[in-house]
């Protein structure tokens, strides 16, 4: 999807050929994922009837994705609630009883591990040992001293060095370890392993601070290639919700379900990919939709007004913006959002489930993190192709196993991310089967007897997974592209509103 023919009068004014005030506004909302669905139940709840939603695939949610596995429901995409307090997620959770059956375990204040705040997690590392508890607390204290300083560039004001490249990852990475190589306690075999562990947090893409052997994921900054991408002077902006975190035992997608259920169905357009949005539509534009509607007209939704016929009604006419769907149909509005991401950046971050029908793994773990001993001393981890699995950072443990059996989940990101989506299930099976025996010591590990993972980057409508404050990039992109358009200070284009009469002929 592309947005074309920006006005030359004004790109911050895309509604300057003006809007008809005595007819309800035509909107259109591209996507129907937890921001579509609110944005439009808030439209129809204020009133705004001439609602249009535009869905790519076949299935409302966007990457909200919930399956059914035997007793457990597993989230490809979305699974917490990060914070309680004052998120309307939360809120819209709790109000509808999808949080009754959450255990102790799936709501925790810290979320000390990913799915559980019980066990420790167990870092091994492909010599196939195990690195002892006090190394791995001796690290956090470190790493977590240097997390801190991560925030102090953006909340404090404090300049950016130039050796540090504005970028999260590069500071991280020198602080911590001229920090590490300058202890005079540690042996060289020690200090190694804390170059080893700092890798590992730092090369895959989260910056995890890491509590008593547990490894905690912020929600601040996730899924760029690596944090060497992140902007350091930005990344303080990021605060979490205050609160617990919640897992909703039933399904995010549940969620999904509540925003939907009061949207009606000849409101949603499933299966309706968006091709092209003409901003301030254009004489050529016109006529090409008067060429298309002579051969389309009978495919469209509505055939009143996305029938695109610019010269025989005249409310069509003058439309400021047109969207261009894949099926040619030409679908006007009066106001539209796009979410252009250009200087931030988006990347994938995916999920590998393994399902075993006996725990390999002790009762005490919640996780096994890999930590690559001979990578201790790399500047930057660029792998090729056949060796995407290094970039896999850690198997989490499902719990509790009443619910979800014996599971594991795993989280790789970056390009290598999308080359694990291309493997078939046989491959990405032996492939962890390997890892795993490797960093644990136990060649008797079996097989996965089921495989399911995510594919997010490879999806054509989704094509990553978050985005990210990218070098080079501020918060105020972020603001930009939140900002109501027309926008405050255009004098130009009237705002946005619903119509205080609507005559009887002008109603579709």
């Amino acid at each position: 999807m592309q947005s074309c023919e920006i006005s030359s009068d004004s790109t911050d004014d895309p509604l300057s050929s003006g809007l008809r005030t005595h007819r309800q506004p035509r909107i259109v909302v591209i996507g129907a994922g937890l921001a579509g669905l609110a944005a439009t139940k808030i439209l129809l709840k204020n009133g705004f009837t001439d609602v249009t939603v535009l869905e790519a695939s076949d299935h409302i949610g966007g990457r909200v994705q919930s399956v059914q596995l035997g007793k457990a429901t597993l989230e490809l995409g979305a699974t917490w609630i990060h914070g309680a307090n004052g998120n309307p997620v939360y809120h819209l959770a709790e109000d509808n009883g999808l949080l009754e059956h959450t255990t102790d375990g799936e709501r925790s204040e810290g979320r000390i591990s990913l799915y559980t705040k019980n066990g420790v997690a167990h870092y091994q590392t492909n010599a196939g040992r195990r690195i002892p508890k006090d190394l791995v607390e001796e690290f956090s204290d470190l790493y977590n001293e240097v997390y801190e300083l991560t925030q102090e560039f953006f909340q404090n004001g404090k300049p950016v060095c130039a050796e540090s490249q504005n970028s999260v990852g590069v500071f991280t990475r020198d602080v911590v370890r001229k920090k590490i190589m300058l202890d005079p306690d540690d042996p060289e075999c020690t200090k190694k392993l804390k170059l080893s562990m700092l890798q590992q947090c730092v090369s895959q893409g989260w910056l995890k601070p890491v509590e008593s052997c547990r490894v905690v994921v912020e929600s601040c900054e996730s899924s760029s290639p690596s944090m060497d991408e992140v902007s350091l002077s930005e990344f303080g902006e990021w605060t979490e919700i205050p609160g617990a975190h919640y897992v909703i035992p039933e399904g995010f997608t549940k969620v999904v379900e509540l925003l939907a259920q009061d949207i009606p169905s000849r409101t949603l357009s499933l299966s309706k990919p968006v091709r092209c949005i003409h901003w301030n539509y254009s004489a050529k534009h016109q006529q090409a939709i008067a060429q298309s509607s002579h051969t389309h007209q009978g495919n469209n939704h509505n055939e009143y007004y996305h029938g695109c016929q610019p010269r025989e009604d005249p409310l069509i006419f003058g439309h400021p913006i047109y969207v261009e769907c894949q099926d040619e149909e030409w679908i006007p509005a009066d106001h539209e959002k796009v979410l252009a991401i250009e200087k931030l950046g988006i990347s994938t971050t995916d999920k590998i489930f393994l399902e075993y029908e006996e725990p390999f793994w002790s009762p005490e773990c919640n996780s096994i993190q890999f930590v690559w001993e001979d990578e201790a001393q790399l500047e930057q981890l660029v792998y090729p192709e056949e060796l995407w699995y290094k970039k896999i950072c850690s198997f989490d443990v499902l719990y509790p196993p009443e619910r979800y059996g014996y599971m594991l989940s795993g989280w790789i990101c970056g390009q290598e991310a999308l080359q694990m989506e291309r493997c078939d299930d046989e491959t990405v099976a032996e492939t962890c089967t390997e890892l795993l025996r490797r960093f644990t010591g136990n060649p008797n590990i079996p097989k996965p007897w089921r495989v399911l993972r995510s594919s997010w980057g490879s999806n054509p409508f989704i094509r990553g997974s978050y985005s990210f404050t990218r070098v080079g990039s501020s918060g105020e992109d972020c603001e930009r592209l939140a900002m109501p358009l027309p926008y405050a200070n255009s004098t130009k284009a009237p705002e946005l509103h619903r119509a205080e009469t609507t005559k009887p002929n002008n109603v579709n």
